[in-house]
C-alpha cells in the first residue's frame, strides 16, 4: 500500500468525522451522522491494519503482530456489540463515561510502550532508546491528559450508576479542607516530573507523574455535584480526544490526530454549552468545581408542605379540554421507558385537534441530548420537538404543561431566589402556563438535591406512579 493510498484513504475517513459531527448537531440527521461516523472508523481502522502489515512486510518481519491486531479488533468488537445491544438507554451516560476511560487508558499504555521501546513505533532507529524532545514532550502531555481522562471517568461512571455505596461515587460532592490548595500542588507536582521526564527521559519522574495524573483525575470529579454530571461527561470526552491526538503525534499518525482533534474540540464546545446553559463557569468545571457550591446532597431535607394531587383521569380530563399542550420530559420518562406511551398519548390528544409540543431543556436527563435520544427512539416527528429558546416565551400562552420526570429544569428558583445554588441556570418556564401537570414517583427531590416551589403552585396538579403506567391510563381515559 503506497503512502499515496493511505493519505487519502485517511483523507476520506477524515471527511467521514466531520461529516458525522456535522449530522449529530440535529436530531433529524443524526441517524446520518451515526453513519458516517461508523464508516469513517471503519476506513480508517482497516487503512491503519494495513498500513502496519505493509511496514512489516518491508521490514521482512511475520504477520504475527497483525493476527494479534486482528483478534483484538475481533474480540472488541463483538464485546462493543453486545454491550450495545443489551444497554438500556437510561444507562447511556454511564456508558459513555465508561468509553472515555477506556480511551484514556489506551492512550497510557501506548505512551508506556513507547517510552519502553521507541524504535517500534519509528520514534527512534533499532537499538536507539533515545526519544527526541518534540515526542517527549508529546507524550508527557498524551500520558497526564489519559490518565486524568481514565480515572475521571470511572468516577464519573460511578457517580451516574448510582449504585455503589462507596463515597465517592455517590452524586453528593466529595468536599473538604484545603482540597483546591492540593490540587494545585498535585498539578504542580504532576507537570514538574512531567518536565524532569522530558529533560532527562527518566522513568521515575514519568511513572510519578503519570500516578500523580490519575489520582488528579479522582480528585478533580469528586467535588462535582450530581447535578453537573451532564458537563462532566461532556469534558471527559473532550479530554478523551485531547488524549488521542496527543498520542498520534507521538505515533506520527495523521488520522489519530486529526480524530483527537475533532473529539476534543467538538466536547470542550459542547460543555461551554452545558456550562451556560446550567449558569456554571467553564473554568471552575474544567478545574475540578473549584469556587463553586454543592448542588447536591440536600435529598431528604425538604420541608413537608402539602400538595394537591390528581389521578391521570384527572390529567387527561385537562389536557384533552386544553387547546395547546407542552410536555416536558425529563429522567424519570427515561427510568420508566416511557417515550413511546407519551408518543401514543400525543397522537390521542392530536386527533382531538390539540396543538402538542415537546420541551427539551440542554441538560435534561444525565447527558447532553438524553431527552432527544429517547423521542427520536420513539419516533416523535421532530417539528414537535423544541428546544428551550425556541419554546421558553410560549408558555405563558400555552394551557397545560406536563411534566414528566423532570425537576431540576423546571424549577422556579433558578429565577426567583438569588440565593439558591441553581440561581441563574436557564430554565424551561414551565410556570408560567395556566395549569400545570407533574408526574413524578414521589415527592424526593431532584439530582440537584433541592426542594421545587413549582409542586407547590396553586395551578400545579401532582399525579404520582411510574411515568409509563400514568401515561397509558391518561392514553386510555382519553380514548
Amino acid at each position: 500500500m503506497s503512502m499515496n493510498l493511505v493519505t487519502l484513504l485517511y483523507l476520506l475517513a477524515s471527511i467521514c468525522f466531520i461529516q458525522a459531527l456535522k449530522g449529530l448537531s440535529s436530531p433529524k440527521s443524526a441517524r446520518r451522522g451515526n453513519l458516517f461516523g461508523m464508516a469513517g472508523m471503519l476506513i480508517a481502522a482497516l487503512t491503519t491494519v494495513a498500513l502496519i502489515y505493509e511496514l512489516r512486510r518491508m521490514a521482512g518481519g511475520g504477520v504475527s503482530g497483525i493476527s494479534l491486531i486482528a483478534i483484538g479488533l475481533v474480540v472488541g468488537g463483538t464485546i462493543g456489540a453486545v454491550i450495545a445491544r443489551r444497554v438500556e438507554m437510561t444507562k447511556m451516560p454511564e456508558l459513555v463515561a465508561a468509553m472515555h476511560s477506556l480511551i484514556g487508558l489506551a492512550a497510557v499504555c501506548i505512551a508506556i510502550a513507547a517510552v519502553s521501546e521507541p524504535s517500534a513505533f519509528g520514534i527512534a532507529p533499532p537499538g536507539d532508546f533515545a526519544l527526541p524532545l518534540g515526542n517527549r514532550l508529546e507524550l508527557f502531555i498524551g500520558t497526564f491528559v489519559g490518565a486524568i481522562t481514565f480515572s475521571g471517568s470511572v468516577i464519573a461512571f460511578g457517580k451516574l450508576s448510582g449504585k455503589y455505596k462507596f463515597r465517592l461515587f455517590q452524586g453528593a460532592p466529595v468536599v473538604y479542607p484545603g482540597q483546591h490548595l492540593i490540587n494545585l500542588m498535585l498539578a504542580l507536582a504532576m507537570v514538574g516530573f512531567g518536565l524532569i521526564f522530558f529533560l532527562s527521559q527518566s522513568w521515575l519522574p514519568f511513572l510519578l507523574m503519570t500516578a500523580i495524573a490519575f489520582a488528579l483525575g479522582v480528585l478533580i470529579i469528586i467535588p462535582i455535584g450530581g447535578a453537573d454530571m451532564p458537563v462532566v461527561v461532556s469534558m471527559l470526552n473532550s479530554y478523551s480526544g485531547w488524549a488521542a491526538a496527543g498520542i498520534g503525534f507521538s505515533l506520527n499518525n495523521p488520522m489519530l490526530i486529526i480524530a483527537g482533534s475533532l473529539v476534543g474540540s467538538s466536547g470542550a464546545i459542547l460543555s461551554y454549552i452545558m456550562c451556560r446553559a446550567m449558569n456554571r463557569s467553564f473554568f471552575n468545571v474544567l478545574l475540578g468545581g473549584f469556587g463553586a457550591t454543592a448542588t447536591a446532597g440536600a435529598k431528604g431535607q425538604q420541608e413537608q408542605r402539602p400538595v394537591k394531587s390528581g389521578s391521570p383521569d384527572d390529567a387527561a380530563f385537562l389536557m384533552s379540554n386544553a387547546e395547546s399542550v407542552v410536555i416536558v420530559p425529563g429522567y424519570g420518562l427515561a427510568v420508566a421507558r416511557a417515550q413511546h406511551a407519551l408518543k401514543e398519548l400525543t397522537e390521542k390528544l392530536t386527533e382531538h385537534g390539540i396543538n402538542v409540543r415537546y420541551a427539551i431543556h440542554p441538560v435534561a436527563g444525565r447527558m447532553p441530548g438524553h431527552m432527544n435520544v429517547l423521542l427520536a427512539e420513539a419516533e416523535v416527528p421532530y417539528d414537535q420537538v423544541f428546544e428551550m429558546e425556541d419554546i421558553n416565551g410560549e408558555f405563558g400562552q400555552t394551557d397545560v404543561v406536563l411534566v414528566l420526570g423532570a425537576n431540576d429544569v423546571v424549577n422556579p428558583a433558578a429565577k426567583n431566589d438569588p440565593g439558591s445554588p441553581i440561581a441563574g441556570m436557564p430554565i424551561l418556564e414551565a410556570y408560567k402556563a395556566k395549569t400545570v401537570i407533574v408526574n413524578k414517583r414521589s415527592m424526593a427531590a431532584g439530582y440537584a438535591g433541592l426542594d421545587n416551589e413549582l409542586f407547590y403552585m396553586d395551578k400545579t396538579m401532582m399525579v404520582f406512579g411510574d411515568a409509563k403506567k400514568v401515561v397509558e391510563e391518561m392514553v386510555k381515559a382519553i380514548e
